[in-house]
């Protein structure tokens, strides 16, 4: 078991089942168990998953001044989050609407309100910075002092970096240089993937870069160990919705990492989490504990021979995940 500090944006999230993406016009559109809403965003799943898989997690972020904390742990799910580091300091909380239809396509609209000027009073960190094993942050601005206080006690640091773009790179040095472990999705990202990964890692010197890379898998690159491979998704359930496989993905892969010091069976780990995340509905549902993802993973591959990672996945026949 490990303990995290882990910042970041959170917001209120709705889930729209659609017939087909573009959204053909009509007045009024009657569904059947068609729309959830519910709390989402980079650091509250990142540390809900942390959480299942029997981390400690100090959950920081911050959301609307009167926004109810009791959706973030709904009375049906076993897991909660201690709420003591959410600060209610900004207008409203964040809220993204997301839409996805039958052949995986999805189009989101995300409202930040004004989470620029919302600042996190570090003074609540300072006393139990000692206690964190690693800090995980998304770049959102009130998230920055984190970066110089885990420098300041010796913490490893993890960036799971928000739609990146190369004309805004420059708002995003002080992340990209700091980071030990930089996530990425290609999702905004138009060059060249291998390309990509080793600019970011000679400019910035980093340790590990992930870069998810949708339904073809994920980069893994580690300096120090000379890994530079893909790795094919895992296909192990029936997608209902893809949305959160990436923060699935990224809790996971910090999770083993941390435990055996080995970025492959890590990657290995965290496609079969995200894997079985996507059979429900939701970013924050799914999750397995790390009992229930070694029992699958030695019912899975360890028969077949296959445990010893040298390239992607795949269990025939079944559909396919998203990252």
């Amino acid at each position: 078991m490990f303990n995290y500090i882990v910042a970041g944006i959170t917001q209120l999230e709705t889930i729209v089942k659609v017939k087909e993406i573009p959204i053909a016009f009509r007045p009024s559109t009657e569904s059947h168990d068609a729309i959830h809403t519910s709390a989402g965003g980079d650091a509250f799943n990142i540390s809900l998953a942390l959480k299942w898989l029997g981390d400690e997690v100090k959950f920081m972020t911050v959301v609307g001044e009167h926004q109810d904390l009791s959706i973030f742990n709904p009375s049906d799910r076993e897991v909660t989050l201690d709420t003591k580091y959410v600060m209610p300091v900004m207008k409203e909380s964040p809220i993204e609407v997301l839409f996805y239809d039958d052949w995986r396509r999805q189009q989101g609209f995300e409202d930040l309100k004004d989470i620029r000027e919302a600042e996190y009073d570090t003074e609540l960190v300072e006393p139990i910075a000692d206690q964190a094993d690693m800090f995980v942050l998304s770049n959102a601005n009130f998230c920055r002092p984190f970066i110089k206080m885990a420098e300041s006690h010796g913490k490893k640091l993890a960036v799971k970096i928000h739609s990146f773009k190369r004309e805004k790179e420059k708002y995003n040095t002080d992340f990209l240089e700091n980071a030990n472990i930089l996530y990425f999705s290609d999702n905004s990202i138009e060059e060249e993937p291998f390309a990509f990964v080793q600019d970011i890692a000679d400019r910035y010197n980093t340790d590990i870069i992930i870069l998810g890379q949708g339904e073809k898998g994920v980069i893994l690159y580690d300096r120090y160990r000379k890994i530079k491979v893909h790795y094919d998704p895992v296909k192990s359930t029936k997608i209902v919705n893809l949305a959160g496989s990436d923060n699935a993905f990224f809790a996971c892969f910090l999770h083993y990492f941390m435990k055996t010091e080995d970025p492959k069976m890590a990657v290995h780990k965290a496609l079969l989490f995200a894997s079985h995340k996507i059979g429900y509905m939701g970013t924050s549902n799914g999750f397995m504990t790390e009992e229930q993802l070694d029992h699958w993973d030695e019912l899975v591959w360890n028969p077949r021979g296959t445990s010893a990672l040298g390239g992607g996945f795949n269990i025939p026949g079944m559909p396919g995940l998203t990252l």
